[in-house]
């Protein structure tokens, strides 16, 4: 039996619920309207008559909950879930007697924060990381020319094309187009579509086979066989614009010095984003190392059917994860089970830090981080806050990871904490589940 479980016996006196009852059933009298009777001044033994049967539940459970509260506060003793009341007794005339079951929350004593030791993460965007940056901004502007040299189409190309498809001799809907343009091995087209176009010159007329995949869109044409008589009327070439000034003014730079600062500052602000991750993941992994205290078995429950209950939907609609499909139920089943025991035993650790040191969740922190979902969704930051607005409980459904964010923020200004410069691309590779010990 789990040490948190307890077990208490609790009489309500007999006098205590009749003068209970009589107090409910002369607030009633001061409203009720009885044949032959003003409204309130029908007899208080009448507006029993009528009355008792249908509001005795309703005192009863009004008595008991304020009578376990009660006891509860007097034993100093903290539920983790809703007790379980029990009624053992309950005769007209004579003291009630409640059984009440639950798990209380633990004693956790918190230990200095400066035992535990952390590295910080520092990485900084070079040359390396800026061009490519600017790279994948040109790749935004890049435009299409025709090529007047004579030659094959190859990968990479542009191609202009002309095409009709049909199903056993039959052409479909949606299935031709005049003008098409077509980069080869973009994977735009159907699978093999572009394979098949390679190796040609303009003027060529090619038939294309190809089998429609079985999860396409279109549901009428998934899984089929289709021929698409294709003519090739263009060679293109990508050309990329060059990087001047007047491409920096694209993006809202005067200069390309302006624009590669401004690329800069929002690589560190990311990689900076990303060393927090690990950090926190640390943080977390040496709190959980530290600490070893008895849990809610029922939070652990609670929390470990949260997790299966989304398995199960991502296994329903085919979105496992590759790691999960290649294990048995039974081992994801344990695996999941430490996870459960990790998350409650951290929930409650950092709820008892954020208690003993008022960390708290303020109204501004909530405006914040509705501005930030906000800035998710440029052009509809309006419908955002209105949504918030309107629903109080969306607004509490980013408290817990507001909360968290803050005890973590209080925390990473408590613990020792040395620097580590570190490459982008090792900040990106780091897993700390692989972590070897040297």
């Amino acid at each position: 039996m789990s040490k948190l479980k307890q077990s208490l016996k609790i009489t309500i006196k007999a006098a205590t619920f009749t003068d209970k009852m009589n107090a409910r059933l002369e607030d009633l009298r001061k409203n009720a309207k009885l044949p032959g009777f003003r409204p309130g001044q029908a007899p208080l033994n009448l507006i029993r008559q009528k009355y008792e049967n249908a509001v005795k539940g309703e005192v009863l459970d009004d008595l008991i909950n304020e009578q376990v509260s009660s006891t509860l506060k007097e034993k100093d003793l903290r539920p983790a879930m809703r007790p379980a009341v029990k009624m053992d007794k309950f005769e007209d005339g004579k003291d009630i007697v409640l059984t009440v079951d639950f798990e209380a929350l633990p004693e956790i004593k918190v230990k200095p924060f400066d035992k535990i030791k952390l590295e910080k993460m520092v990485a900084t965007a070079g040359d390396k990381e800026i061009q490519e940056t600017l790279d994948k901004l040109a790749n935004t502007r890049k435009t299409s020319e025709p090529l007047k040299e004579d030659r094959a189409t190859k990968k990479g190309d542009v191609i202009v094309i002309d095409f009709t498809g049909s199903i056993d001799g039959k052409e479909f809907k949606g299935g031709s187009s005049k003008g098409a343009y077509l980069e080869l091995g973009s994977n735009t087209f159907i699978p093999g579509f572009e394979d098949q176009l390679t190796g040609h010159k303009v003027g060529d007329k090619v038939d294309v086979n190809v089998t429609f995949p079985e999860n396409y869109h279109a549901k009428d044409l998934a899984g089929k066989k289709a021929l698409f008589k294709t003519e090739i009327k263009e060679l293109r070439a990508w050309k990329l614009p060059e990087f001047n000034d007047e491409f920096a003014k694209q993006f809202g730079s005067d200069t390309m010095a302006k624009l590669k600062d401004m690329i800069k500052a929002e690589l560190d602000k990311e990689y900076a984003r990303v060393a927090r991750m690990h950090e926190k993941r640390a943080l977390l992994d040496a709190l959980d190392q530290e600490y070893d205290f008895d849990i809610p078995e029922s939070m652990v429950k609670a929390e470990f059917d949260g997790i299966w209950a989304q398995y199960e939907q991502a296994k329903q609609k085919g979105q496992l994860e590759e790691d999960e499909k290649k294990k048995s139920e039974a081992d994801l089943k344990k695996e999941y089970q430490k996870i459960a025991e990790r998350r409650v035993r951290l929930g409650l650790l950092l709820a008892k830090i954020a208690e003993e040191n008022q960390v708290k969740v303020e109204k501004e922190d909530l405006t914040n981080a509705i501005m930030a979902e906000a800035r998710r969704y440029p052009g509809q930051e309006k419908q955002v806050f209105e949504y918030y607005t309107k629903n109080p409980q969306a607004v509490e459904a980013i408290r817990a990871p507001v909360f968290e964010e803050k005890i973590v923020d209080f925390l990473l200004g408590k613990v020792a904490t040395t620097e580590k410069p570190i490459s982008v691309a090792d900040l990106y590779a780091y897993d700390p589940d692989k972590k070897t010990k040297k």
